[in-house]
């Protein structure tokens, strides 16, 4: 006898199919004969969704990459008038106490 090959789906089509198991649109049957799997295997998917569904607002999700540079642009912006303004402090002071 020889093994039949699992097949190896993606994080993107479980979350795809499970979701759209979850609206119930279609009955799970339904859903199994349009993507080839097994309607037991889209149930477990579906039961996953819905349990790590809540993990989605739990954490804050990452700044994208252009918020981070705008966010360390503004940064360096402030550093250089901070150091601006100090220089001009110190150049005062000494002409007050020299």
């Amino acid at each position: 006898m020889s093994k039949k090959n699992r097949r190896k789906h993606s994080a993107e089509f479980k979350a795809q199919v499970g979701l759209e198991a979850l609206k119930g649109v279609d009955p799970v049957h339904v859903i199994a004969a349009k993507h080839e799997v097994h309607p037991v295997q889209i149930t477990k998917w579906k039961k996953e969704v819905l349990e790590r569904l809540p993990e989605v607002f739990a954490t804050k999700a990452p700044p994208s990459v252009a918020e981070a540079a705008l966010r360390e642009a503004q940064l360096y912006q402030k550093i250089g008038q901070l150091e601006m303004e100090l220089e001009w402090l110190k150049k005062k002071s000494a002409q007050l106490h020299g």
